[in-house]
Order: C-alpha cells, then structure tokens, then sequence
C-alpha cells in the first residue's frame, strides 16, 4: 500500500517537501560522514601531520578507496533495506 493514498490532497505538497528536505539532510548527513571517516582514515592517521595543502598521491588513492567502499557500502545497505520493507509488505497480515 503506498502511504500516499492515506495523506488528504491538500496535505500532499506540505508532505513532499518535508520528504524532500529529509532526504536532503541524509545526502548531506551521508557525505558529511564519508568525509570524516575517509580523512580520518587516510590523513589525519598516517603521521598526523599536515605537510601540504593538497592531498600526496598516496593520500588522494586512498580517499578514492575510501569513498567508492563507502558508498558501495551505503547502496547495499539501503538495497537490504528496500528489501526488508518489499518483504515486510509482501507478509501476510495477522
């Protein structure tokens, strides 16, 4: 059952763009997280030291990594998910 048939017509826009800015605080949340962990991890832990402004090759190879296993990581779990809730849906009710 899609959620949005419960919702009155007049409630429907006031509701996307709540749901809008929600998703828009997660995709800021996400990369926001990405780039803490990903510096943390392959900066600020190699010598803890700032020797340039601009990431050393070793450095920007490891931000890469980084951040392609986290958003991979970040897709599967949000495709677990949307698994989860189909098969939450698809159960019968009691």
């Amino acid at each position: 059952m899609n959620a949005l048939q419960n919702i009155p017509e007049h409630q429907k826009p006031e509701f996307m763009r709540s749901l809008e800015t929600m998703q828009m605080k997660d995709s800021l949340k996400m990369y926001n997280n990405l780039v803490e962990q990903c510096f943390a991890h392959c900066v600020a832990a190699r010598d803890g030291s700032f020797r340039s402004k601009a990431l050393d090759k070793k450095e920007d190879e490891c931000i890469c990594r980084c951040a392609e296993k986290y958003i991979k990581l970040t897709q599967r779990v949000g495709f677990r998910f949307a698994e989860h809730q189909a098969a939450q849906g698809a159960a019968p009710s009691p």
